[in-house]
């Protein structure tokens, strides 16, 4: 009994101190947003890095997403007598949630991986520790424009993933299922408000720190050779996939 106690003692203080490491550095790349000079430069790359490797499959997953929606709800609506209050039902599913949270779980996928994996290649070949002994600051030339970044990236490609996923919805609603085009959208102007938008968009933004804090976080602190930085790529894309659904329940709980 004794030795199972100090056991999960030990595995409980390694977590609180992992914790207090990734809030650390995560604080430590909050300090130099605010702090000049800034890297305009590097900020418009890592805009380009996140935005071209996810727009394809943004726009695939929401086309989709939207369709499904479209098919599922028509016919779930129709046993109670509410097939005009199908656009309302894909758009705030939409807006509220699925646009933010799956957006980022694919933006996650594809640029959240390439990104832990580019920098915990610089780690193992020494290009941070080039940079620290040229005394130039790691986390103002690699960290802070990937934060910075996925705070403006993230919201967009939610929006455009709502967007294509209503029109997803629209071609199926309308062109398949024969419903009128007017009752499509004006029951959507009626019932979608701005404090739906405003909940999309809180949780865009926070899903961006997030997603970019932990594969920041996990590329620069990566094991040795090719197999840490596959762990570190991988590990990365399960934590933020993870801590994605658990901050949107308790966002979403919040913000109802």
């Amino acid at each position: 009994m004794g030795k199972l106690l100090r056991i999960l003692g030990s595995w409980a203080v390694s977590i609180i101190r992992r914790m207090g490491h990734m809030a650390t550095f995560l604080m430590h790349a909050f300090y130099f947003i605010f702090i000049p000079p800034f890297k305009f430069n590097l900020l418009l790359k890592q805009i380009r890095f996140f935005g071209n490797k996810s727009m394809i499959i943004i726009l695939l997953t929401g086309s989709f997403t939207g369709m499904v929606l479209a098919l599922q709800l028509f016919y779930t609506l129709r046993k109670f007598g509410s097939e005009a209050l199908l656009g309302p039902a894909i758009a705030l599913s939409l807006i509220r949630e699925l646009g933010p949270v799956l957006s980022a779980l694919m933006v996650t996928g594809r640029a959240g991986s390439a990104l832990t994996a580019e920098i915990g290649i610089m780690r193992i070949s020494e290009q941070i520790d080039a940079l620290t002994a040229m005394a130039l600051n790691p986390m103002r030339y690699l960290i802070v424009p990937n934060i910075v970044a996925a705070i403006m990236v993230f919201p967009l490609l939610a929006a455009i993933f709502d967007v294509i996923g209503i029109y997803g919805g629209y071609a199926i609603a309308v062109k398949l299922l024969g419903m009128s085009e007017g009752t499509y959208f004006s029951q959507m102007q009626i019932f979608v408000e701005m404090q739906d938008i405003r909940q999309g968009l809180y949780k865009s933004i926070s899903f961006g720190i997030i997603v970019s804090w932990i594969c920041c976080y996990k590329g620069f602190y990566t094991g040795y050779g090719a197999e840490g930085v596959s762990k570190a790529t991988t590990e990365a894309v399960v934590m933020s996939s993870v801590l994605i659904l658990i901050w949107d329940y308790f966002l979403g709980s919040v913000l109802l």
